[in-house]
């Protein structure tokens, strides 16, 4: 059964000559006194999401570690932060990252939402069930302990994955219109705001039909719905509705302006950085365009602009697999 249930998550049993490779690369860099992150680098750095998670199956068969445990112990800072995401198959990354935002005192909100907004509903419940397998404890139950007001009911309805599947015979222009108009009754058109109707909204439907509601909204009010959750939300959860927002409507802006506000103000966001880079790499071909168009620099410029030494370099060698450099 178990060999069966791994033939289907990893294809052919034979793992490739670059896997054993790479394994092997960890290994001799990790062994004895001091670590060779260039060779980190070249190996979890150089491959691509689906690679990783082969490499991190093999490094345990191979050598009887956990490739996580082995890179928590040999690497620190904002790079061994980086390197110990990568050792992971993308969902427990993402795990660990709300794991991050919610330990301590305190909830760090600005890099909890990023991750909980802008999920399809099988992102969604795959991150729910790797945040269960890996500390046996409901994503729900959590998002309600550690948030308050309209963040939370944002979160708890995004972790619902209510996301309604796009039929034109349901999801026409009239019923986009009479969405439209519920969104202004409750919004710009009442005293106080009704959140939960407005992410009901939003959460629910499919970015075509979205898109459809976006424009009849645009046609009866003269506002779009990101300029109109502007007026009616404030602070974090403002943000986060136009993020969820913006990633049915254009995702690859959407992404590229995360990625500019990770470095915004004083000072780098380097956990926000690295964990926009680890989540989106796969569509970073996209997003490269569309922030070279808004801000007339390469996410690899920004890169280098505000980051340095070895974390500098892992982050640029991801960005390479995806976006080979001339």
């Amino acid at each position: 059964c178990h060999q069966r249930i791994r033939n289907l998550q990893l294809g052919d049993p034979e793992y490739g000559p670059e896997i054993e490779e790479a394994c092997d690369a960890i290994h001799t860099a990790t062994k004895g006194f001091g670590t060779d992150e260039q060779s980190i680098i070249n190996t979890l750095g150089s491959f691509t999401p689906s690679q990783r998670f082969i490499l991190s199956q093999r490094y345990k068969e191979k050598f009887g570690k956990d490739l996580y445990n082995l890179v928590d112990s040999e690497t620190s800072f904002n790079f061994g932060t980086l390197a110990k995401l990568l050792s992971l198959p993308i969902p427990e990354a993402e795990a660990k990252i709300i794991r991050m935002a919610t330990k301590g005192i305190g909830t760090n909100e600005k890099l909890l939402w990023p991750v909980i907004c802008g999920r399809t509903n099988v992102e969604m419940n795959l991150l729910k069930k790797a945040y269960f397998k890996r500390y046996n404890e409901d994503l729900a139950i959590l998002l309600s302990s550690e948030l308050s007001g309209d963040l939370k009911k944002l979160a708890l309805a995004c972790v619902q994955g209510l996301e309604e599947e796009f039929d034109p015979s349901y999801h026409t222009e009239s019923r986009a219109a009479e969405d439209a108009k519920l969104f202004y009754k409750a919004g710009q058109g009442r005293w106080g705001t009704d959140e939960e109707t407005i992410f009901g909204i939003i959460c629910k439907s499919p970015p075509k039909y979205l898109k459809m509601v976006d424009s009849a909204y645009v046609e009866k009010n003269n506002v779009n719905l990101e300029r109109a959750l502007e007026k009616e939300l404030s602070g974090k959860a403002k943000k986060a509705a136009i993020y969820e927002l913006g990633m049915k409507l254009s995702p690859y802006e959407t992404v590229a302006e995360l990625i500019k506000q990770t470095c915004a103000g004083m000072g780098t966001d380097e956990l926000g950085l690295s964990c926009a880079i680890l989540r989106y790499q796969t569509i970073l071909p996209h997003v490269m365009i569309e922030h070279t168009n808004m801000y007339s620099k390469t996410i690899q410029d920004r890169v280098q602009e505000e980051t340095s030494g070895y974390y500098k370099d892992l982050l640029l060698e991801m960005i390479h697999v995806v976006w080979p450099s001339p």
